[in-house]
């Protein structure tokens, strides 16, 4: 979580803090959510305590953020055109911001004012809008003038941390993108959230994805491979908030991959505890590189070598069902065999030198890794069955 620091002394010394604000609002009932609908200052958003960017922390699964990471240069153009409108006095931020907390705020329906008493309910959560709060905060400190800017707030009031994060979720994918990788760490926690928490209604679409816990299955494959020390894939993941210069392939398209080919029915691995699952899969990355290698600068650990080894594992973990064991060296065979039934264009696909930066692997389309893919497959049929019975 990142907790937002104050504003340096220089620009806050004119400003008497107070931990109190009263504003003018409006109660608005959505199903079982309440909303202020009111506006704020700069300098309210500022005060010591007032919110925080729950930012989601994809190394540690006991995390509870979901916000993306912040994006400087975003705030940064918007800090530049608040303070340019200064001067003609046309700077405009018509886009609300949406805050929550999990405590109560009364509503005075005498005269429709809300007092945020900011030590009794704060710090808000910033649910939608943090390259806003974070461009005016940046505005402010270079021109105070900005401080008296108001801007629209909604705020949420007696809303869990796990309902805030499902409406960041309904916000940023009904309304306007979020990373998918973002997205897909979100889902995976509603999933394990649901057997044990009282989750908000989400729409259909995303429901059933979190339901069926698809992503929080495809990405224990990915955090298994990123982070097992003997795996091919150790570090070379780029997770979702995570930068990552020794990375060679995101988590968004590898969990694509396993969701499209290694979690379907026609796999049989998928039949196997969870822990046995990943161990299989990492079996079969330490066979594949075992064979072409990974010494020389290789494109085996992008999104063409993802889609095409994934795609291959379906037919490849059929043939290997009614073999004895998932073993490395079993796998290694018959990767062998099928490699050297190969025929074609594409014969050399299980050679380094097919792989190597710069070659035929490189520049592959859809439609190359499907003809390669099947031609795998047709291969893999090949072998010799009295091979089969001697592993």
């Amino acid at each position: 979580m990142q907790n937002i620091n104050t504003l340096s002394d220089n620009i806050l010394s004119p400003i008497k803090m107070t931990k109190k604000i009263t504003r003018p609002a409006a109660l608005v009932k959505q199903g079982a959510l309440t909303l202020y609908v009111t506006s704020l200052k700069v300098s309210d958003l500022i005060i010591p305590g007032f919110y925080s960017v729950e930012t989601l922390d994809p190394e540690d699964p006991r995390d509870k953020g979901y916000q993306r990471l912040l994006n400087k240069t975003r705030a940064k153009k918007l800090a530049d055109y608040i303070i340019g409108g200064q001067e003609t006095n046309d700077a405009f931020l018509p886009t609300s911001i949406f805050i929550a907390t999990h405590k109560n705020i009364p509503f005075n329906a005498g005269n429709n004012t809300v007092e945020i008493d900011i030590d009794e309910v704060g710090p808000f959560s910033v649910v939608d809008g943090q390259h806003r709060v974070e461009g005016l905060k940046m505005a402010a400190e270079k021109d105070p003038r900005v401080l008296e800017f108001e801007v629209a707030v909604n705020i949420a009031i007696n809303l869990s941390q796990i309902a805030q994060m499902c409406h960041f979720l309904i916000v940023n994918t009904t309304q306007k993108s979020v990373e998918q990788g973002v997205e897909q760490r979100i889902k995976a926690r509603l999933t394990q959230a649901m057997e044990v928490l009282d989750v908000p209604s989400l729409p259909k679409w995303i429901l059933k994805t979190v339901e069926k816990g698809e992503d929080e299955k495809a990405l224990k494959y990915v955090d298994f491979l990123n982070s097992e020390r003997d795996s091919p894939w150790y570090n070379k993941i780029e997770m979702a908030n995570q930068d990552n210069n020794d990375a060679t392939v995101n988590q968004k398209s590898f969990v694509k991959a396993i969701k499209k080919y290694v979690l379907v029915a026609s796999n049989p691995t998928i039949i196997s505890a969870e822990d046995k699952q990943y161990q299989i899969f990492l079996n079969y990355w330490r066979a594949i590189t075992n064979i072409i290698g990974i010494e020389e600068p290789t494109v085996l650990f992008k999104y063409n070598g993802v889609e095409l080894f994934c795609k291959f594992s379906i037919p490849f973990f059929n043939k290997m069902i009614n073999m004895q064991n998932f073993k490395v060296s079993t796998m290694e065979t018959l990767l062998n065999q099928t490699f050297d039934n190969m025929e074609g264009d594409y014969a050399g696909v299980g050679h380094t030198e097919f792989w190597v930066k710069g070659g035929k692997a490189s520049f592959l389309n859809v439609g190359a890794i499907n003809v390669i893919h099947n031609e795998m497959v047709k291969a893999l049929y090949k072998t010799d069955r009295r091979t089969e019975i001697e592993l």
